[in-house]
């Protein structure tokens, strides 16, 4: 059973191609290789570490910044549970749901921690205008408090919490409840998820149109980690940044999620999704 102390050499030997070409061609060559389009919708974040120039366009009535690529193709690591690596939970009676604290089926594990409410908006980049993308499923997985992953990490490999999805609204809205997860060694706070054209397609990572990853600030980490129950993390996140993770350290301005909130009321992470 692989551990979570495991996972920085599992998620190194899973990067793949997507984690090579950067290092050769930049973020913005791997993009025209790969297909990506010339305009994105910008997610809501810091300062843009690319130093990309942004413009602004309207696409009915979303207002959308614009940039120079989409959101980064990313490996979805070792515990995915989307059947590319094992366990499929995209096939189980009860992943459509909101709220991924607790686990369902016959699994009745509840992660703790603090409260975490997620907001993706998904953008359709395939056509002449920007636009939301109303009907996509998005499959949002992560660890827990302890660096934890369901399904496989031991000690919860019974359970199947925090991995969830959602259908997007008219806007193109999901939302997700949740809880902050932990920095295990080697890799900065983040969150997994796949975009999928809709919830009857949600159902085998074969049909995704993009596997990315969502960056936690530092801030955020710093105040979370110094909090009871999040005491190994302190440690791990000392020992990385953004720069040197690496999935983030070619390129995460399209990645880093917006924050706001507080360890008593709880956090929103806020970030769009254009593919």
């Amino acid at each position: 059973m692989t551990t979570p102390d495991d996972q920085h050499d599992l998620e190194d030997h899973d990067r793949g191609l997507s984690h090579d070409l950067p290092r050769i061609l930049g973020r913005r060559g791997l993009l025209g290789i790969l297909g990506g389009v010339g305009a994105v919708a910008v997610v809501g974040c810091a300062d843009d570490d690319s130093g990309s120039t942004t413009t602004s366009t309207t696409s009915g009535d979303s207002s959308v910044e614009v940039a120079d690529g989409e959101i980064p193709e990313e490996t979805a690591g070792p515990y995915p549970g989307d059947g590319s690596n094992g366990a499929n939970v995209l096939s189980e009676s009860g992943v459509v749901r909101s709220d991924i604290t607790s686990s369902f089926g016959s699994a009745s594990g509840v992660a703790e921690g603090v409260p975490v409410t997620v907001r993706l908006k998904v953008y359709d980049l395939t056509g002449s205008d920007i636009g939301a993308m109303p009907g996509a499923a998005v499959y949002l997985w992560h660890c827990d408090r302890e660096g934890r992953y369901s399904l496989y990490s031991e000690g919860v490999t019974e359970e199947n919490y925090l991995r969830g999805v959602q259908e997007a609204d008219a806007d193109g809205n999901v939302v997700f409840t949740t809880i902050f997860p932990a920095c295990y060694d080697g890799r900065w706070p983040h969150m997994h998820f796949e975009v999928y054209e809709s919830l009857d397609a949600a159902t085998s990572y074969t049909n995704k149109l993009r596997t990315s990853q969502l960056a936690i600030p530092a801030d955020a980490c710093e105040t979370v980690y110094a909090t009871e129950g999040y005491e190994s993390s302190v440690d791990t996140f000392s020992r990385v940044s953004l720069d040197t993770d690496g999935i983030f350290s070619d390129g995460y301005s399209l990645q880093l999620a917006t924050v706001t909130g507080s360890v008593d009321d709880g956090y929103t992470f806020s970030l769009n999704v254009p593919v």
